[in-house]
């Protein structure tokens, strides 16, 4: 096997980083839905004959073996059932190759649906994940640690997702960065990500775009520790289009700790037409430490504002 020192890309995705020697320890399995020669069956798996799922694909991993799947150009996988999508094989990376409408997409199409993350050290890159029905919660669900989404895009297709990414406090360490979502304009929705508990929990260079009646980012339930909502190497934007004098960005509960920002870019009451919208309210997390900027625009025509949170003293 050759060895690729400064890793691998494909349609200019990193697909295998460059560790020195070998670049993988496992196996490498394709899966490629608009393939003539797909099928699910044990001896395919390569590029010229790729499986048709990646479901089936899990079901050949080992667990932390280092193994990698591959999701072809236009593959797309359709979610209907609970546990549709079952993420169990821990220590997996799936890599998605392509480019806008090319990323292999996976689509929920039932409230009962969901992409089931309960394996831990998994990381998925470059996948379009879509909510193809409305009013379902969790259309991605993550229960395990040290798990990583890399430049995965969310988004509604079909009415709204009342939660669209849900995680559990078993979910530590958990990274998302480069994440877009572009939830639907009208009504519906709750948040595009409902985190619950966890530690060490980290959100960066993300893009959310929605109508959520409570907040783009929530954390409820259960306190957060050392958590972090913003900063990565690129700007963050939230756009809330709940149009009421409350609309919220990022909601925490009190206790949790760690910090929100920097470089955070907010939209709320985008439909508004006065600027009765509260800044104050729109980044709530009392025991959270804030690192500006954290810029807030509540009306059309205007530049935004630096947040009013209080300022630390020296006190």
């Amino acid at each position: 096997m050759s060895n690729f020192n400064h890793g691998v890309k494909s349609f200019g995705v990193p697909i295998l980083p460059g560790i020195g020697g070998n670049v993988y320890t496992g196996n490498v399995y394709f899966v490629n839905s608009t393939s003539t020669t797909r099928s699910n069956n044990p001896s395919s798996g390569t590029k010229s004959s790729p499986f048709s799922t990646i479901d089936y694909a899990i079901g050949r991993c080992t667990a932390n073996n280092g193994d990698v799947i591959i999701a072809m150009p236009g593959h797309t996988e359709t979610v209907s059932a609970d546990n549709g999508l079952a993420i169990d094989v821990a220590g997996i990376t799936f890599i998605g190759v392509g480019n806008g409408s090319l990323r292999p997409t996976i689509n929920v199409t039932a409230t009962t649906g969901d992409v089931e993350i309960s394996a831990a050290n998994t990381t998925m890159c470059n996948f379009l994940i879509t909510g193809g029905i409305d009013v379902i919660t969790g259309v991605v669900n993550i229960s395990a640690a040290d798990c990583t989404l890399l430049n995965i895009e969310t988004r509604d297709v079909t009415g709204q997702a009342t939660d669209f990414i849900v995680t559990t406090a078993a979910a530590d360490r958990l990274k998302i960065s480069g994440w877009v979502h572009n939830g639907a304009t009208a009504a519906g929705a709750d948040t595009a990500l409902s985190i619950v508990g966890g530690d060490g929990i980290i959100v960066e260079d993300f893009n959310v775009f929605g109508n959520f009646a409570v907040a783009a980012i929530e954390n409820v339930t259960t306190a957060m520790t050392n958590a972090t909502i913003g900063g990565g190497i690129k700007q963050n934007y939230i756009q809330n289009g709940l149009d009421s004098t409350t609309p919220v960005a990022i909601t925490l509960v009190s206790t949790s700790t760690g910090h929100v920002g920097p470089n955070i870019n907010i939209r709320i009451g985008l439909d508004s037409t006065s600027n009765t919208v509260n800044i104050t309210e729109a980044v709530v997390g009392a025991a959270m430490q804030m690192f500006l900027p954290i810029n807030i625009a509540n009306l059309g025509g205007e530049v935004a504002m630096a947040t009013n949170i209080t300022a630390a003293t020296d006190a």
